[in-house]
C-alpha cells in the first residue's frame, strides 16, 4: 500500500530531443526511440541518486523521443513516429517507473484505434507500479488533430473527465499540459475543477533570459490556479534542419505562489529539481482570504459569454481524410469570419 507523502522532491529532467524525421524506416524509427529511454535510464538513475531517493515525480520533455514532424503526411508520421497504446515503448518508460519507484510523465505523439489515420500528441503519467495513470490528448494545436476536431465522437469514447483528467496519487492530484496550452488558461482552470494540484508540462520552445510569453504563463497558470508547475523543456532537437539549440533550456519548477522555486540554464541538466510541499499547498487552499483565488471563482459569471461563442470551429476532421493545408485554412476561414462578426 503507498503511503501518502506531504513533501518530495519533483525534477524537471531537460534532456535532447533525438528526432526521427530523417528515417524512413519503421524499424530504424523505433531503433532510435528505444537508444534515447536507454539514455533516459542512466539519467533517471544518476539523477535520483543526486537529488536524492526522495525524488518521486519526474517529468520529460514534449515529444522527447520523436520530434514533431516536420514534411510528413498525417499518416505518413502516424506509422513511423508515434506510439501505440500499450506499445514497446510505453512498457520500457514503465519498468524505468518501476524500477525507481518514481511517477514518470511525458509527451508522445500516439494513435488510438478509435481513429484510424490520425494521431494525438499525449501527454502521460506512469506510476511506480509501470502503469499509466493518466493520459491527456492536447487540445489547442495549429498543425496537429486534437479532440476538438472529431469532438463528438471523443466525447462518446472518453466523455468530459478523459478530455480533462486529473490523476488522483499517492503524491498529489496530478494533471498535463502540453507546450503551448501553458498559454490557454481555460485548459489548466477546466483541470483545476476537477482537483489538480501539480500541472506537469512537457515542452519545447524557445528559452530566453527576458521573460517570455510562456514563461509568463507558467506563473500566472501557477498563481490563479494555486497550483504547482513543473516545466521540462528540452535541452535541443537533434537529427532536423533546425539549428539545435532552438528550443533548449529553461526547465523551472514554480510553486503555487508563483515563486520560481527550481531553473535551469541550457543543455541537458537535471538541476531544475525541488520539493513538492502538498501540505503547504493545501494548508493554503483551504485558508480564507483575500489570496484564496480557488474558492473565490464565480464560474457562472462567465459560462453564458462561453456557449454563445464560436471562434475555431469542433468536428473539421470527423468527416474523410485531410492534409495538413487542413489545420491553416481552418484558421484563415475563423480569422475572417471573427473579422466579419466585428469580434476582431
Amino acid at each position: 500500500m503507498t503511503t501518502n507523502l506531504e513533501s518530495y522532491r519533483a525534477l524537471a529532467l531537460q534532456v535532447t530531443c533525438h528526432a526521427v524525421n530523417q528515417v524512413s524506416d519503421y524499424h530504424e524509427a523505433r531503433s532510435l526511440m528505444q537508444n534515447s529511454i536507454n539514455r533516459l535510464a542512466q539519467q533517471i538513475a544518476a539523477s535520483i541518486a543526486f537529488i536524492g531517493f526522495d525524488c518521486r515525480l519526474i517529468v520529460l520533455p514534449e515529444y522527447f523521443l520523436t520530434g514533431f514532424p516536420m514534411g510528413d503526411s498525417l499518416l505518413g508520421w502516424a506509422e513511423k513516429a508515434c506510439l501505440e497504446m500499450a506499445g514497446a515503448e510505453y512498457e520500457a518508460l514503465g519498468k524505468i517507473a518501476q524500477k525507481h519507484k518514481i511517477f514518470l510523465a511525458g509527451n508522445a505523439y500516439e494513435v488510438d484505434p478509435n481513429f484510424p489515420g490520425l494521431y494525438f500528441q499525449t501527454c502521460f503519467i506512469i506510476d511506480p507500479s509501470g502503469s499509466i495513470v493518466l493520459r491527456y490528448r492536447r487540445l489547442n494545436s495549429l498543425f496537429a488533430p486534437t479532440p476538438h476536431d472529431v469532438w463528438d465522437k471523443y466525447l462518446d469514447c472518453y466523455g468530459l473527465d478523459g478530455v480533462f483528467p486529473v490523476a488522483k496519487t499517492a503524491i498529489g492530484n496530478l494533471a498535463a499540459l502540453a507546450s503551448e496550452e501553458i498559454l490557454y488558461p481555460e485548459v489548466a482552470r477546466c483541470l483545476a475543477m476537477r482537483g489538480a494540484e501539480i500541472f506537469l508540462h512537457s515542452t519545447s520552445e524557445v528559452y530566453n533570459k527576458n521573460l517570455t510569453p510562456k514563461d509568463a504563463a507558467k506563473i500566472t497558470r501557477a498563481v490563479e490556479n494555486m497550483a504547482y508547475v513543473v516545466s521540462a523543456n528540452t535541452a535541443g532537437i537533434a537529427n532536423i534542419a533546425i539549428p539545435i539549440a532552438s528550443a533548449d533550456g529553461g526547465s523551472k519548477i514554480i510553486d503555487y505562489r508563483g515563486i520560481v522555486l527550481a531553473e535551469t540554464a541550457t543543455g541537458e541538466s537535471m538541476a531544475a529539481f525541488a520539493e513538492i510541499d502538498l501540505a503547504a499547498l493545501r494548508r493554503d487552499r483551504r485558508r480564507p482570504g483575500l489570496n484564496n483565488l480557488l474558492a473565490r471563482q464565480r464560474f457562472e459569471l462567465y459560462a453564458e459569454s462561453y456557449q454563445q461563442s464560436h471562434f475555431y470551429p469542433a468536428n473539421t476532421m470527423l468527416e474523410g481524410e485531410v492534409d495538413r493545408k487542413h489545420f491553416l485554412q481552418t484558421q484563415q476561414a475563423t480569422i475572417e469570419r471573427l473579422v466579419q462578426l466585428g469580434i476582431i
